[in-house]
């Protein structure tokens, strides 16, 4: 099968051979395994960080988001069968998406979306997970929850913030307020259902004041913590809820101790790494997700379509997502 690989941790993304096109066997679905047949992938800043990392074992495909059709399923599956077409977002620690076939547990995917085509559809997994964790498990809002509360997501226009938008504007009561720092990522983040918008460009204490919401109970910081801590420790009420995605070299938790403020940690692989006997949220979460989506609840977060899945395209989606500046999901679909 065609598969596009880092053969060379390390090379920056404009070196042709940062990903590369490679020839792999079909691997053979274990006992909870599905053997899946990609349509479309999408691309995350994970993928820039593994291919990143001298670390990374080579040959590598990534890819943790992907749309397809089951093919084959293991021994042990009871959840999906051939012919039924799923989204996920896959495991950090196997084979990723970009690739003709790929093994992924029955127990972290959901049914795709019927709705959406697959390159819409495979904008949402990854995303549409780490959102739902990051509000209703970390940060505890309860569904339909959140009266005279308010919610600050930094990088609101990003992928996990389009999706937190609507999360949070649509199945809680929460105040959202979302961060973007350009007048088209300000108007995206609008559209998504944010009832105020930001510049995390400018201070803070500022553009929250001119909202009317000068301090917030929560915060979801997606994007440059390091660089906004301070302010986000200033922002928050007293006994507020501080959570993360991103990996700041070092935070002070000291900071946190004057206003009782708890600090979250969100990690969408935690499951599927730890293979922790909550694994099948993630498939009742998905399932959830493309229910709401049909119903018209959430919609995609595609941003940008670039077209095949080849190195090419793939090289030019990663040096896409290294800028920072991508609103919502860039995806790919087809080989």
């Amino acid at each position: 099968m065609k598969a596009i690989a880092c053969v060379h941790p390390g090379l920056p993304i404009d070196d042709p051979q940062s990903l590369v096109e490679i020839d792999l066997p079909v691997p053979r679905p274990g006992p909870r395994d599905l053997l899946v047949r990609v349509q479309a992938v999408s691309v995350n800043p994970v993928d820039t960080k593994v291919r990143a990392s001298a670390s990374a074992a080579a040959p590598r495909v990534l890819g943790w988001d992907a749309v397809g059709t089951v093919q084959a399923v293991g021994a042990a599956v009871t959840l999906f069968r051939p012919g039924d077409e799923v989204f996920y977002a896959g495991a950090i620690d196997r084979h990723g998406s970009n690739a003709e076939y790929q093994l992924v547990d029955e127990r972290i995917v959901g049914r795709k979306p019927r709705s959406l085509d697959a390159a819409q559809a495979a904008a949402l997994p990854l995303t549409a997970i780490t959102a739902w964790e990051l509000l209703f498990d970390r940060l505890g809002v309860p569904e339909g929850g959140g009266a005279g509360q308010s919610l600050l997501i930094v990088g609101a226009a990003g992928g996990v913030g389009s999706m937190l938008t609507q999360l949070a504007r649509r199945l809680t009561q929460l105040t959202v307020i979302g961060t973007a720092s350009r007048p088209e990522t300000a108007d995206w983040v609008r559209g998504l259902g944010a009832h105020h918008v930001v510049d995390h460009g400018q201070p803070l204490a500022a553009g929250l004041a001119g909202t009317g919401v000068p301090q917030v109970d929560l915060v979801a910081s997606l994007t440059h913590t390091e660089h906004h801590y301070a302010q986000l420790v200033e922002a928050l009420r007293p006994q507020g809820r501080l959570a993360l995605i991103d990996d700041p070299a070092a935070l002070d938790v000291r900071a946190l101790k004057n206003k009782s403020l708890s600090l979250h940690w969100e990690f969408m692989f935690t499951r599927s790494q730890h293979q922790t006997t909550d694994m099948a949220r993630q498939h009742a979460l998905l399932d959830r997700v493309a229910a709401l989506v049909d119903a018209g609840t959430l919609r995609t977060t595609l941003g940008t379509h670039l077209g095949t899945i080849d190195a090419a395209n793939l090289r030019r989606a990663h040096a896409l997502v290294e800028t920072q500046h991508a609103r919502g999901k860039v995806v790919l679909a087809g080989f």
